[in-house]
């Protein structure tokens, strides 16, 4: 959801919310076998967060291995089939 107006601006151009889309766009354009996810959908608002989800929901269609942080519950209940929880250790 980058608008087109800004395609061929250089990055440094945009804005916080806007390279945050762009990298998530860079990161699901190619058929990567494996996804490396920090929080991808930190700060997004829900329509950019549900486009992210539904991004997510394709790679793993196609067979993409996901790792991921989720900090939002919803999302990783969503997207997740194993947890691994981490916690301090005793």
């Amino acid at each position: 959801n980058v608008p087109e107006r800004l395609w061929h601006l250089a990055p440094s151009t945009f804005s916080g919310g806007e390279q945050q889309r762009v990298n998530i766009a860079r990161g699901f354009i190619v058929d990567y076998p494996i996804l490396l996810l920090d929080e991808p959908t930190a700060s997004l608002d829900a329509k950019n967060s549900a486009a992210v989800v539904e991004l997510i929901h394709e790679a793993k269609a196609r067979g993409a291995a996901i790792v991921g942080i989720f900090h939002d519950e919803a999302v990783r209940n969503d997207v997740a089939d194993r947890l691994h929880p981490m916690g301090a250790s005793s």
